[in-house]
Formats: structure tokens, C-alpha cells, sequence
């Protein structure tokens, strides 16, 4: 495993970090399944978590907990996310700071995360969604550097919301934000145009999530591909989005080099940015910890397959089933 600085705090977070979505909203999880695959990511040298309270409404963050107590000479880094007040994910423009973070709000969610992990201090605490209108509000900020006064709280950082990178640049430039959690992959390169050139300039690190596009960029949905009504992907993957997704992954697969999925492309094309400072690809299946951290070798990209990379950007803009 390779490790990369995480902006300020000076953290060696693993470039393979471990997205906790699947215990919620995705069907076919399995408890047994999902912490031995945890267990296998601690031992292959992953040290980046990253879960939400909205995972299944806490269920995530205790079982991080439960693994933070399992490797007790490990050290492994805690990020999760207070969710929005008004439980809408995404946030839209039209809402409030007090509909969504009101100050009391913050602090007893924060409680509640602490309560769920099992720890004194939690080292990343993010915002589940944001508007970056919200920048100019003073209540947030308060409260965010009273918790971290109290030693509640490490780091702080902002989850974006989808295709909307720019929709925090304010936010970043108050000085109170360590990290920032950001669509980015193949298809999403947004993130290079204003987010990250920002970023290096403050030494904020980055966190790429989404990096198979949901799915797309493992190759293996089709136009046919249907997911049960209780899955959160049958309400993302409507015909509009499944058809062209469908189209897009089509036409990454001319350029696979020979002996690479497409999943092992896709996770290689963020390593290959050193302004990413870790991707957190969802992994409940042991074989999805091997197959993902194994793409950590200190390998990059041969330049050619790169700039063909490029090409494949795919800009686009929030719309009722983005999600």
C-alpha cells in the first residue's frame, strides 16, 4: 500500500481508503462478509475509513468502531458525516444553513457519531452536504471551532454535492475546512478545473469517492441491468442515466490495456493525480479489498493512456434522479 499526506493535518492516509455505503441502500450486503473484508483491508495496510450516520443510521459508524477496537496498535483514521437535517441528499440551493446545520444540530450529532464509534475524538467530521452560500453564516463556524477546541473533533471537511465541485470554493477559503470529499473519476474531471488547483494552494486534502461511477466504470451493466425497488441504484440508474452510462463505459473499453479491467483503469486514472490524496471505492466482497488495494503499487499510468483518458470526460449537471 501506498501513502499519501492528507493536506494540513499531516496524516499518511492509504491512496485505497474503504467506502462504508454499502451497509445501506445497496442489496446483497452481508455483515460476516463485510467485516471480514474490513479486517482484510486493515492487514493489506488500508488506514482510511470513511462512513456517514446516514449509512444505515449509525450502523455504519458502529461497525468502524468494532474495527478500530479489533487493531488497537493500528492506526486507523475515522471519517464520517453529520447528516442533513432535513434528510435531503443532495442539498439545493434554496435551502438554509438552519433547515439543514443548524449549530445546536452539529454539536448533537457530533455526540451521536462519537457514541457510535467508541471514541474520544473523531478525526474527520464532514458535513454530508453543503451549499456553498452558506459560506458567509457564522453559527457553523462557531460551533465547528468550539468542538474542535474541546477535542470532539480533529479535522473538519465538506462532502460535495454531485457534478457540483465549485459549490464550495467559499467554503474552503474561510480557512475552517481540512478536507474535501469529491466526485472524480474518468468520466468526472471537473474537480481539476477550480477544486483542486484551490486545494493545493491551501493544503487541504482530497478525498475522490464515486470511482466507478456507481458501477459504470466496472464494465458490467448493460442496458438491461435492473436493481431491486429497495436499492438505492434503481432510483439513480433510471433509463435516461442507465443508457448513457451504458454508452460511455462502451467506449472506454477499446482503450483497457491488455491484462487491466476496467475497474483496475478506473482506480489507477485518480492515482495517477497527486492532487487526490485518497479514493474510497465501496468493498464488501474480500475479493473487491485485493483486487482495489493491489492497484496501490506505486505504478502510474503509461502517458499515452492518460491523455486518451482525457477524452473521456463526461460534464454533467444535477438533475432529479443525480441523487
Amino acid at each position: 500500500m501506498e501513502y499519501r499526506r492528507f493536506g494540513r493535518s499531516g496524516w499518511q492516509v492509504s491512496e485505497i481508503g474503504y467506502g462504508m455505503w454499502g451497509l445501506a441502500g445497496w442489496t446483497g450486503s452481508d455483515l460476516a462478509e463485510v467485516e471480514n473484508s474490513l479486517n482484510k483491508a486493515v492487514e493489506l495496510g488500508c488506514n482510511f475509513f470513511d462512513t456517514a450516520w446516514g449509512y444505515g443510521e449509525g450502523l455504519s459508524e458502529r461497525i468502524l468502531g468494532d474495527l478500530i477496537r479489533r487493531y488497537p496498535d493500528k492506526r486507523i483514521y475515522a471519517a464520517t458525516k453529520i447528516p442533513p437535517k432535513n434528510r435531503t441528499w443532495p442539498s439545493r440551493s434554496e435551502f438554509s444553513l438552519d433547515e439543514v446545520f443548524p449549530a445546536d444540530y452539529i454539536r448533537e450529532y457530533t455526540e451521536i457519531s462519537l457514541k457510535n464509534l467508541g471514541t474520544d475524538s473523531i478525526d474527520l467530521l464532514q458535513f454530508h452536504v453543503w451549499e456553498d452560500h452558506w459560506a458567509d453564516r457564522d453559527e457553523w463556524k462557531e460551533e465547528v471551532q468550539k468542538l474542535t477546541q474541546e477535542g470532539k473533533v480533529q479535522r473538519w471537511g465538506i462532502s460535495v454535492n454531485r457534478w457540483e465541485p465549485d459549490n464550495s470554493l467559499n467554503t474552503i477559503k474561510t480557512g475552517l475546512i481540512d478536507a474535501v470529499q469529491v466526485i472524480y473519476n474518468i468520466f468526472d474531471q471537473a474537480p481539476e478545473d477550480n477544486l483542486f488547483p484551490l486545494c493545493r494552494q491551501m493544503d487541504i486534502g482530497v478525498i475522490a469517492r464515486v470511482p466507478f461511477d456507481e458501477g459504470t466504470l466496472t464494465g458490467t451493466l448493460t442496458k438491461e441491468t435492473t436493481f431491486p425497488a429497495d436499492d438505492w441504484r434503481s432510483t439513480y440508474f433510471v433509463p435516461e442515466n442507465l443508457n448513457s452510462s451504458v454508452d460511455h463505459a462502451e467506449a472506454l473499453k477499446p482503450v483497457i490495456p491488455e491484462g487491466m479491467t476496467m475497474s483496475e483503469m478506473a482506480l489507477r486514472f485518480i492515482l495517477n493525480n497527486p492532487d487526490v490524496h485518497t479514493t474510497i471505492p465501496g468493498m464488501r466482497k474480500l475479493h473487491h479489498v485485493e483486487a482495489n488495494i493491489a492497484t496501490s503499487d506505486g505504478k502510474r499510468l503509461p502517458d499515452a493512456l492518460a491523455a486518451e483518458l482525457r477524452n473521456h470526460r463526461w460534464d454533467r449537471t444535477p438533475t432529479e434522479w443525480s441523487q
